[in-house]
């Protein structure tokens, strides 16, 4: 990628210049505020901390702040172009912290380059942070003061340019070895580049199973060797080997891994074909690597590779690592980050890599798919799943290494991280863990198709559903395969050879028959497999069926209404979605999807079933019955509709807190109410909004999606006396997860509602009766 320089300057100046400000946490609007904010009110904490010195941790930011350190003597590919110089990219590292792990930073660029002056800020300052983050301090000055700051502190200090390069590409190790079938305890592995970055990477690669032995270290004045005193320091004397290579060409021949950490250029086609059978290159010099991805190529067809270019495969970049690292170290209180909490963020990366990929990572970087292999070998750092695996990993490993002052309960801290990630992936993790407790048959008459397939990976694997896929066993096993997924605890029903299929034709001539439909056309019809699977939901083969994702809404919808009736007391089905807003507040719009103009009875309905959808999302229901009139004041016969409405969910419902008709503002804005209506029932602005037809629910979703930055999680079809949900064409199979979530717990209320307290005895007796068994495919 390139870029200009004026388009730089640009984005780092602007009428607010540089790249962070600091937002206060909380409110200082009011002269109580202040006196909160600041003195009286501000002595309280101070004291309990002067008591208690680990409530700093309770009352301040310190667990959540980092300290940038820089001298500026080793900026990027720039050298020693000073503290201030160094700023902005500083600034940047703050960025990234808060972008990928919300870290909040302080950077601090200390205008010495003596490193006793930095270990002295360092010491002084530690009163302030949660932990140190080195930066851009030149060898072997830094390999110094990391170590007498971690032998002088209680907080982590970790030097991201040393260790940083050294995790990211030890994941990437891993893989590779694992994909050219070489046992990491026999490869031979050069270095070229023998700084801070190398000899730490060499050292982590040694942990991971590399012989020291096996290592050869290179650097401007040639191979690393006992005896040799020409630019050595003890750092690089670690490494120093018994022999008589001499040369990185020297060194590179027969060697299965190349590591570069140096320079454009340095590394030739002829040394690559020079290296042992199925090479390993990492060529890391920024921004051009010591090889190209071309070059290497040409020269070598066998050849697994990994540079730091965004444009290039396997991109080894740092932010893979030090946000989501000092994450796990922070929420743990650590004292440190011990070389056991790096070894874990190496392997949940290299464990990450090897999991099905959200589309949602493969649309940021533009493809179609993102599969483990030589051209993907560690995760992408715009993967939102970095944040839940490496940060939990480094946290279990500051535990179990006894540097944690703060333990946590580990699932309950991968949720806490989720959460990180938006407030509907939080939601969903409600629906989740329901659909977790008691997992029910799903089927999926769209089973061929990929998303489908990936989707039903991860509800088995998860445990939250038993997925049940229609389809032709052969296809399906063929594109598992090659997708990598595992159909060991999935059913496959394909429905030409199922021997049930007779049996469900005859049931479905008998539902049909004076519907116009004939015993020939019933054999036809069970070829839909939108009918076939809402067939299998109705005679208990199945608990819930989700498609939808290849075609059209009412191609979906309507088999099923042949074959499963509205929910007794209901004359309608109907659509909803859940609206998370960025200040994450929740909100339950229907009908979005099935009615075009409802009466005032189908309106009741509605708001009935959104409530109740409502409460399966933990939500206490305030429903607001939306018109362009507020109580009245515009007559009309549409106005007058909705009215109706609320009296009839008042005779069904009394305890619900509902009214209307009235605008959308006065729906939301409590105050609206509170000023100017106190005799409305409506308290504490409304959660659910039941809008007056199809139209106006739609366009509102739409807009409040795509030009409010609302997350929507969705649709959800209400009504049905079984389960069966509708996916937006094309969702993606975070969304599908998402949906077949919402249908298990549909199917477990579902139960609960037809067999009363039996429920799950019942459903389980059922179950024995009739469970499908997984179809092992070879």
């Amino acid at each position: 990628m390139t870029i200009q320089k004026s388009d730089a300057l640009a984005y780092h100046s602007g009428a607010r210049p540089g790249k962070i400000e600091v937002t206060p946490t909380k409110p200082c609007r009011t002269q109580r505020d202040l006196s909160m904010a600041y003195t009286p009110g501000v002595a309280v904490p101070c004291l309990e901390i002067e008591k208690e010195p680990k409530d700093a941790y309770k009352y301040t930011a310190k667990g959540n702040l980092v300290a940038v350190v820089s001298n500026g003597t080793a900026v990027l590919g720039l050298g020693n172009i000073g503290a201030l110089a160094g700023k902005p990219v500083m600034e940047g590292k703050a960025v990234l912290f808060k972008r990928f792990a919300d870290v909040d930073v302080f950077d601090l660029e200390v205008d010495s380059m003596n490193p006793d002056d930095v270990i002295k800020v360092c010491q002084l300052l530690e009163p302030t942070f949660g932990g140190i983050n080195l930066e851009d301090i030149k060898a072997p000055e830094c390999f110094y003061i990391e170590e007498t700051l971690r032998k002088t502190m209680k907080i982590p200090v970790f030097h991201d340019d040393q260790h940083g390069t050294a995790i990211i590409t030890g994941a990437a190790l891993l893989n590779a070895l694992e994909i050219v079938g070489k046992p990491i305890e026999k490869v031979r592995v050069v270095f070229n580049g023998s700084g801070a970055s190398g000899i730490a990477t060499a050292e982590h690669y040694v942990r991971l199973g590399v012989k020291h032995e096996n290592i050869t270290m290179v650097d401007t004045k040639g191979v690393v060797y006992e005896g040799r005193t020409e630019g050595m320091n003890p750092y690089k004397a670690r490494f120093a080997q018994k022999t008589n290579l001499r040369t990185l060409a020297d060194a590179v021949k027969d060697a299965d891994v190349f590591v570069g950490l140096s320079v454009k250029g340095a590394f030739t086609q002829e040394m690559l074909r020079s290296m042992a059978a199925r090479p390993i290159v990492f060529a890391m010099a920024n921004p051009d690597p010591e090889i190209t991805y071309e070059d290497a190529l040409a020269a070598r067809q066998d050849v697994l590779m990994c540079t730091g270019r965004t444009d290039y495969p396997n991109q080894v970049n740092n932010v893979l690592g030090f946000p989501f690292i000092f994450r796990g170290a922070l929420d743990v209180h650590a004292t440190a980050i011990n070389e056991e909490m790096k070894l874990a963020a190496t392997k949940a990366l290299a464990a990450l890599a090897k999991e099905d990929v959200p589309d949602s990572v493969c649309h940021a970087y533009g493809v179609e798919r993102i599969q483990f292999g030589p051209e993907y070998i560690i995760p992408k750092p715009f993967d939102p799943r970095v944040l839940v695996w490496e940060a939990s990993a480094v946290a279990r490993a500051a535990m179990e290494t006894g540097v944690a002052r703060t333990p946590v309960d580990l699932t309950e801290y991968r949720e806490r991280l989720e959460r990180l990630l938006g407030k509907a992936h939080e939601v969903m993790r409600t629906v989740i863990r329901k659909a977790q407790a008691r997992p029910r048959r799903v089927v999926f008459p769209e089973g061929e198709h990929e998303k489908i397939l990936r989707a039903a990976h991860i509800l088995a694997d998860e445990k939250i559903a038993q997925p049940i896929l229609l389809g032709d066993e052969r296809i399906i096993g063929a594109k598992a395969k090659d997708l990598g997924v595992g159909l060991e605890k999935i059913a496959v029903v394909n429905p030409q050879a199922w021997p049930k299929r007779e049996a469900y034709i005859n049931t479905l001539y008998e539902l049909r028959r004076r519907h116009g439909v004939t015993l020939t056309e019933a054999h036809e019809l069970i070829n839909n497999r939108n009918l076939l699977g809402s067939m299998m939901v109705h005679l208990g083969d199945a608990d819930a069926l989700v498609g939808g994702v290849d075609q059209h809404f009412p191609d979906t919808i309507r088999p099923a209404l042949q074959v499963i009736k509205p929910r007794p007391g209901l004359h309608r089905v109907s659509g909803l979605y859940v609206l998370v807003t960025r200040r994450g507040d929740m909100y339950f719009l229907a009908d979005c999807t099935v009615n075009i103009e409802p009466s005032a009875e189908d309106l009741a309905e509605i708001a009935l079933c959104a409530a109740e959808t409502a409460r399966r999302f933990n939500v206490a229901p305030r429903v607001a019955m939306l018109s362009f009139s507020n109580f009245g004041s515009t007559p009309h016969p549409l106005t007058e509709k909705v009215r109706q409405a609320v009296q009839l969910v008042h005779k069904a419902d009394p305890a619900l807190m509902i009214d209307g008709e009235m605008m959308a503002d006065t729906a939301v804005v409590p105050e609206i109410i509170a000023e100017t209506y106190p005799f409305s029932s409506l308290r504490g602005g409304a959660n659910v909004l039941i809008f007056p037809d199809l139209t106006s629910a739609n366009t509102c979703y739409k807009l409040l999606a795509r030009i409010g930055g609302a997350e929507a999680i969705g649709p959800i079809l209400m009504g049905m006396s079984k389960p069966v949900h509708v996916l937006q064409r094309g969702a993606e199979v975070e969304e599908i997860v998402n949906i077949a979530a919402i249908a298990v717990v549909d199917a477990q209320e579902t139960e609960v509602r037809v067999n009363g307290g039996a429920g799950k005895k019942a459903s389980a007796a059922a179950e024995d009766k009739a469970k499908l068994q997984p179809v092992h495919l070879e």
